[in-house]
């Protein structure tokens, strides 16, 4: 949650600000006039937010505090190991308010699994004590196996999908073309890309035992439970090593960590005096002499809430398990408004290669003239410049970044926010050139014209002559993704989106 909401706050004004690439006052107010004007129970339902009940007039300042307020509060509990469920109620809401207007920006599997892991940890929490070892508050089996079933999910889901959807799966050849052409690729990537075709197959056959037969391990009793935990976090760090998915791999671990009891974590813990082992030794020994200590009514209230929270999250388990055994499964859906118990899955198709959408700004009059000098923008971590090296950015994550490469895969006209982001390119806005790793005009009169050029990108080869010049990729032009666009031609396409015309800053 620390990195969730760090990225909000770096981002959320413009990606969803009041200048945003895509206004989340703008969708609101699409959300409320389709409810007849009203904030109802349906609008509510549609889109839960507590955005609803607040002033909109400035909305990057209620963005920012929302962001600022949930990185304090979840700081606050990694650093001191201390929460209750006010706490973690307060952070889940926190976050289920930025979800739910992130619109695009926020549609990634990740986002969903944050919330339902978070909700689980609602519950895994005392009620109101912030004592790092409470007093008649262990935490419920309801709740651990609550956090078993979402890594089963999650897994299961994921190894479904792939059998199902890309007959590369099946034909093990997936790892072929998975480091080159996900979303975005970092150094190692580089060099695992040029693996034996024999070692892509193995990995390929190692995922799928991973997926779809070591979840099932949850269930054989003790030893297996432990040893599925120890292959689920291998596994999701090697991903890790692998590639910048986010911080999916890392929140993936959260759960596999249930599969542990104290036994196995003891080693964690100091055994000195005073310290948490010790103190759970002392009430340990309190129990076994007989000492009794009145419960508080926290603890009956606690024990309701568990059971009712066990029968909720049986009752929303049920599509979810009818979409496992569809053969027409989904991914990353949610059944409910509130996320709280969903379906995964990643990778369910895999594209052979990769395309990027390059834009670029030209100073010339006429963006026809064969003259004209093209510049290139650079992304903060996406393939552009064909030296720069891959990033590594795990768990932080460049939302703008990730939706370019959906992007270049699909047309302008399905994402036009990408002609937004080119008219504010086209005004050199501060906040948007903030997410960006160069501009060319910096210092200059900005750009008259912004066109999106669609090019072929591959790794060079390790020790090859493109590689010698220091080249990370090689690329070769497919054509144009959008045409030459200045401001005074987007006028009217903002005008009809109610997008603010960019001003240069």
């Amino acid at each position: 949650l620390v990195v969730a909401f760090l990225v909000a706050y770096h981002q959320n004004k413009q990606l969803i600000g009041e200048k945003g690439l895509l206004p989340c006052k703008l969708y609101l107010q699409s959300v409320k006039k389709y409810f007849k004007g009203k904030i109802n129970l349906d609008a509510l339902s549609y889109a839960p937010t507590i955005i609803w009940f607040l002033d909109w007039s400035d909305m990057d300042s209620i963005l920012d505090y929302l962001s600022l307020f949930g990185l304090a509060t979840s700081a606050f509990v990694l650093i001191t190991g201390c929460a209750n469920m006010v706490l973690m109620a307060v952070l889940w809401l926190l976050y289920l308010s930025l979800v739910n207007v992130g619109q695009i920006w926020y549609s990634f599997g990740w986002e969903s699994q944050l919330l339902e892991t978070g909700f689980l940890g609602i519950f895994l929490c005392p009620l109101w004590t912030l004592s790092c070892l409470p007093q008649h508050t262990p935490p419920s089996p309801i709740v651990i196996w609550a956090f078993r079933w979402l890594i089963f999910r999650i897994m299961l889901g994921a190894g479904l999908i792939k059998v199902r959807g890309d007959r590369c799966w099946r034909e093990l050849t997936c790892m072929d073309y998975h480091y080159e052409t996900q979303p975005v690729p970092n150094p190692i990537a580089y060099f695992m890309h040029r693996s034996p075709w024999w070692f892509h197959r193995f990995e390929t056959l190692v995922n799928h035992f991973i997926e779809l037969v070591v979840p099932f391990f949850l269930f054989l009793g003790r030893r297996m439970c432990i040893l599925h935990g120890l292959l689920q976090i291998l596994f999701q760090v090697l991903l890790i090593i692998s590639g910048n998915l986010s911080f999916l791999n890392w929140l993936t671990i959260v759960p596999s960590i249930a599969c542990f009891d104290d036994s196995t974590l003891g080693f964690l813990f100091s055994p000195q005096a005073g310290g948490v082992k010790d103190h759970l030794v002392q009430m340990q020994l309190e129990g076994a002499a007989g000492e009794q200590h009145p419960r508080p009514w926290g603890w009956y209230v606690r024990r309701v809430v568990n059971i009712s929270f066990g029968l909720l999250i049986a009752y929303l388990s049920i599509p979810v398990i009818l979409n496992l055994l569809n053969s027409r499964q989904v991914m990353n859906t949610s059944f409910n408004s509130l996320r709280i118990v969903n379906t995964y899955g990643a990778f369910g198709s895999i594209t052979k290669e990769r395309t990027e959408v390059v834009l670029q700004g030209t100073s010339s009059l006429d963006p026809n003239d064969p003259a004209a000098v093209w510049e290139e923008y650079d992304f903060k971590c996406k393939p552009g410049d064909l030296k720069r090296r891959p990033c590594f950015i795990t768990p932080y994550h460049y939302r703008l970044d990730w939706l370019m490469w959906f992007a270049a895969f699909q047309t302008y006209e399905q994402n036009e926010w990408i002609i937004h982001l080119a008219g504010k390119l086209l005004a050199q806005e501060e906040e948007i050139l903030s997410l960006m790793a160069t501009n060319p005009f910096a210092g200059r009169a900005p750009p008259r014209w912004i066109r999106g050029e669609h090019f072929k990108y591959k790794f060079s080869l390790p020790g090859g002559q493109h590689a010698k010049e220091g080249r990370w990729w090689i690329r070769k032009r497919l054509g144009p993704y959008f045409p030459p666009v200045n401001l005074q031609g987007l006028k009217k396409f903002y005008e009809a989106r109610n997008w603010p015309h960019p001003l240069q800053d």
